[in-house]
Order: C-alpha cells, then structure tokens, then sequence
C-alpha cells in the first residue's frame, strides 16, 4: 500500500473518529463501532501477514517478524503524525473558522490530486 493511500486511509479514520466523539458527546449510549472497524482494516491491510519457517527458533521468528513489520509500522505511524501535524499548524495560527472535519477532508482531496499526478 503507498504512503498516499495509508494516508487518505488515515483521514478517513480521524474524520470517524472526530464524527463518532461528536456522536458519543451527543448521545451516551453510542459506541465507536465505526471507527475500530476502519482502523483494524487499515492495519490489516498495511500489516503484511508473516510466514515463519516450522523450523525457525524464537530469534528468528522474532527477527521475521519485526523485518515485516517494520516499515509497515513506520508508514502507519507517519501518516498518523504527518496528519497530526496538519493539524497541529491551523490550530497553532489560531485559526478558529477552520473545523477539523472541513480540514481532512481538504487534505484528503489535496493527497488525492497529488496521487493522480
């Protein structure tokens, strides 16, 4: 999966994630069934799955393991991060007419162009 789409990805589990805080502040009996949902496909997806020889000992199955999981966890994290960052920087301008919802979807459409390119 390219960094683009673990990205877009990404968005689209912060813009549940902020729907669902919206929907739990409004009605306690709301759950976030949503977003654990699109955030375990988004990890199944972005975690390879891991063959571990019968015959390898516990280092090297470990060893397997992390060199699979590695960069998978790096993208995820920057990802997570460079969205963070985002939007880190309209909160930190003191931009108080930009609602978080209208600036991931910006950015989705944003990394969606820069993908076609």
């Amino acid at each position: 999966m390219e960094q683009t789409e673990i990205i877009l990805r990404a968005i689209g589990v912060l813009t549940e994630t902020n729907a669902m805080v919206r929907r739990i502040a409004q009605d306690e009996d709301a759950g976030p069934e949503t977003t654990e949902t699109q955030l375990g496909a988004l990890v199944t997806e972005v975690f390879p799955r891991v063959e571990v020889p019968a015959d390898a000992g516990p280092a090297e199955a470990g060893q397997a393991v992390a060199d699979a999981y590695l960069p998978a966890t790096i993208s995820l994290v920057g990802a997570f991060a460079f969205l963070f960052s985002e939007l880190a920087d309209v909160h930190d301008s003191g931009q108080t007419d930009i609602k978080t919802a209208d600036l991931l979807q910006d950015l989705a459409l944003r990394m969606s162009r820069a993908d076609d390119e």
